[in-house]
């Protein structure tokens, strides 16, 4: 947004007024939605189904850079990330509430910009924004998102239920918004040290993509129960592929195998990893923030989804004693580690 453009403060409006501001757009979609936002609270009726909620917190400088991340794409992704743990309970995201901590270098058009992004990801994933908090911050800006989705009951996918011999399946493609942090990150640090350079992102809008604006895999949930596929296990990658294996490994109490030759890879990752001398298993196994489904099925399940091109089968479960282990492409046989993101480093 350039500095001849309109700026009003938020301090002009006031916290009723800017909530308001916000807001006033803002429509209902489920008809399990009572009472939205306007009241001391909102009220929502599941008619008989399970409730589903997580919630999600992302600082400015920890979890997102505003140098390369506009803020339309922030909202949408802020959303996203919490109907991915909805999703990785094998649930139906119904509900979201959003809370914001922002400075006075925000200015109303920006937090135009920001919800505009939520709202189009409320429209997209059919979810009903009920309800939040706008507060001020010392500096940057926090976002707090807690999502809502139903289920039948008792249908709910934990990390704690996959057995010996289960298969091991993940949807999409991997390693995608690790390498498009990495293009980011590079091009800020030219730019910071040569402001007159144009950044370089041709024909990498995929990876780019995979971190900006990322998707919560509801069509993937939406797929199993058409097709009469429960899970035994389930949880979304945010902090690579072999951080989340191990995960379900320890809630699940089994031991895995996992081929490095089925791990699937979109072909700009591929040539990005190259160009930065990376391997892309690395980017899969460490990189995080891809948002797909890392699930085990029984292996009677396997011929459902064979030709299921969104998923793909990438190794299997095994008795806890024959510990976890990735075997490469060459047959060499490791011990698999998890060298993911950490919250607390």
């Amino acid at each position: 947004m350039n500095m001849s453009e309109e700026r009003t403060e938020v301090a002009s409006l006031g916290e009723f007024g800017l909530i308001d501001h916000l807001t006033r757009n803002n429509e209902t979609r489920q008809a399990s939605t009572i009472l939205s936002i306007g009241d001391d609270a909102a009220v929502i009726d599941q008619f008989g189904k399970q409730t589903v909620i997580s919630s999600d917190m992302l600082i400015e400088g920890v979890h997102f850079d505003l140098m390369y991340t506009p803020l339309k794409h922030l909202g949408y992704k802020s959303v996203v990330v919490n109907l991915s743990d909805i999703c990785a309970m094998n649930a139906t995201p119904t509900h979201i509430t959003l809370n914001l901590g922002i400075s006075n270098r925000f200015s109303v058009e920006a937090l135009d910009e920001f919800y505009e992004g939520v709202y189009a990801a409320c429209n997209f994933y059919n979810v009903d924004l009920i309800g939040g908090d706008t507060v001020s911050s010392q500096r940057g800006l926090i976002i707090s998102i807690t999502a809502i989705g139903e289920i039948t009951p008792d249908k709910f996918v934990t990390r704690s239920g996959a057995k010996s011999k289960d298969l091991l399946c993940v949807s999409g493609d991997l390693g995608g918004a690790y390498l498009g942090l990495q293009l980011l990150e590079r091009e800020k640090k030219i730019f910071l040290e040569h402001p007159e350079i144009k950044p370089d992102l041709e024909g990498r809008a995929y990876v780019t993509g995979r971190l900006l604006k990322p998707e919560a895999r509801i069509d993937i949930v939406e797929w199993l129960a058409e097709n009469d596929i429960v899970p035994t296990s389930m949880m979304d990658i945010s902090d690579g592929l072999s951080s989340e294996i191990l995960h379900i490994c320890k809630q699940s109490n089994v031991g895995c195998v996992l081929y490095e030759d089925k791990i699937p890879f979109h072909d700009e990752t591929k040539e990005v990893a190259y160009k930065f001398d990376t391997d892309p298993t690395a980017c899969a196994l460490s990189g995080g923030e891809d948002y797909e489904l890392l699930f085990t099925i029984k292996q009677d399940d396997y011929d459902k989804l064979r030709m299921q091109e969104k998923i793909s089968v990438i190794g299997y479960m095994t008795e806890p004693a024959e510990g976890k282990y990735l075997i490469t492409r060459k047959g060499n046989k490791h011990e698999l580690t998890a060298q993911g993101w950490t919250a607390f480093q």
